[in-house]
């Protein structure tokens, strides 16, 4: 593994991440989770989309949803210059 630091992807921005969950969650669980975006899709699956500023902010995202007992589908981080349907249906 590499210590190598990359510009591209190290900078002062928060990384963004899409985590899709198994079911519909509440839109009421948005404050809980701070700068979250809730997606219902029609297939019964939530898509989240969260700024997240370090690797330990993303893990405790995962540990609340790890608490609420909800199923994880699918964690991908969004690239600055993706669109957000490639990342929702790769």
């Amino acid at each position: 593994m590499s210590n190598k630091v990359n510009p591209e992807t190290d900078s002062d921005e928060p990384a963004v991440y899409q985590i899709r969950i198994k079911g519909h969650l509440d839109p009421q669980w948005a404050d809980w989770f701070d700068e979250l975006t809730i997606i219902l899709e029609d297939d019964a699956e939530t898509v989240l989309t969260v700024p997240v500023v370090d690797q330990a902010a993303l893990h405790g995202l995962l540990k609340k949803l790890r608490n609420l007992g909800i199923p994880l589908l699918s964690v991908n981080r969004i690239e600055p210059d993706q669109t957000d349907e490639s990342v929702i249906r790769p």
